[in-house]
């Protein structure tokens, strides 16, 4: 089967279930696994500059979408040459991705036949159904079940560790300018790991938010988890924060971009994170998750 991935976290998920030589076309920010564009089609690239500033990224973005431009652009050509069976899309997010309506069109433009499968998880139990989705459309199901349930497996053993340990009120904050709570299923992975998220929309939208509403929740934990950033970016950016939230909190910046905010398996490897920034359990990855303050 010839794939074509318009997501990072749809990659993830097509290499792990062992796709990755069907896998012919990826986008410019898919970088997981490492050199997974290498000797690939590059089918959607961003107007975004990954010089801008938090503010300046959220003012682009908000000009672009009320001016009714597009923030993802696909690459006819290089859908073209790829020839898939397979694209696999969302319309979760216009900010993450090229949405499946755009898809659509570009496909009934070069006459391609593909399948394009539409995923949209919004909390972690849809994520990790959208899993066997894939596998099920690229025709490896009971690939995708054995990987779930051992993904599964690994989410079990973390709620039994924490059960019966303090829940510790828990702010993520996936954006510092203007500040944004957690969304979909962010506040799933505070849970998973034994913390009580505030400020938080399971399973929705995440919304802006403001300080004072911040230092009012009264978070014992700050995670400072940017989307579009890994952890020596969001860790730059929970120090330029420290003055503006309360000083009583933790401050901890985490790979957002590994194990947040992306809709993939590594998703896992965020609530095991959590788990060990807020209970201790296990050795903290420090290539992961690190304290600020």
């Amino acid at each position: 089967m010839r794939i074509v991935s318009l997501l990072p976290s749809t990659t993830e998920i097509i290499c792990e279930l062992g796709l990755e030589d069907d896998l012919l076309g990826v986008t410019a920010e898919c970088n997981w696994p490492e050199r997974v564009q290498d000797g690939r089609e590059i089918v959607v690239r961003s107007f975004g500059d990954s010089a801008m500033t938090p503010g300046e990224i959220d003012e682009f973005v908000r000009q672009r979408i009320v001016a009714g431009l597009d923030l993802y652009t696909l690459d006819d050509e290089a859908l073209r040459r790829c020839d898939p069976d397979l694209i696999v899309s969302q319309d979760l997010c216009r900010v993450c991705a090229v949405a499946s309506g755009d898809v659509a069109a570009a496909t009934a433009r070069l006459n391609c036949h593909a399948e394009v499968l539409q995923i949209d998880p919004q909390t972690l139990v849809e994520v990790l159904d959208s899993i066997e989705t894939i596998a099920n459309a690229a025709r490896v199901g009971q690939r995708g079940t054995d990987y779930v349930a051992a993904l599964r497996r690994r989410l079990s053993d973390v709620e039994g560790t924490v059960r019966d340990r303090p829940r510790r009120r828990v702010f993520i904050l996936e954006w510092i300018d203007p500040p944004f709570g957690a969304g979909h299923w962010v506040p799933d992975l505070v849970v998973a790991a034994g913390g009580d998220p505030v400020l938080a929309r399971a399973g929705l939208r995440s919304v802006a938010t403001s300080w004072e509403a911040i230092a009012a929740a009264q978070p014992d934990v700050i995670v400072v988890a940017p989307c579009g950033f890994g952890l020596e970016q969001a860790g730059d950016q929970a120090r330029l924060i420290l003055d503006l939230v309360p000083p009583s909190a933790e401050v901890w910046a985490i790979d957002a971009d590994a194990v947040m905010v992306r809709p993939g398996p590594r998703l896992v490897d965020g609530v095991e994170a959590m788990a060990s920034l807020l209970h201790g359990v296990g050795t903290i990855p420090s290539n992961v998750v690190n304290r600020i303050r």
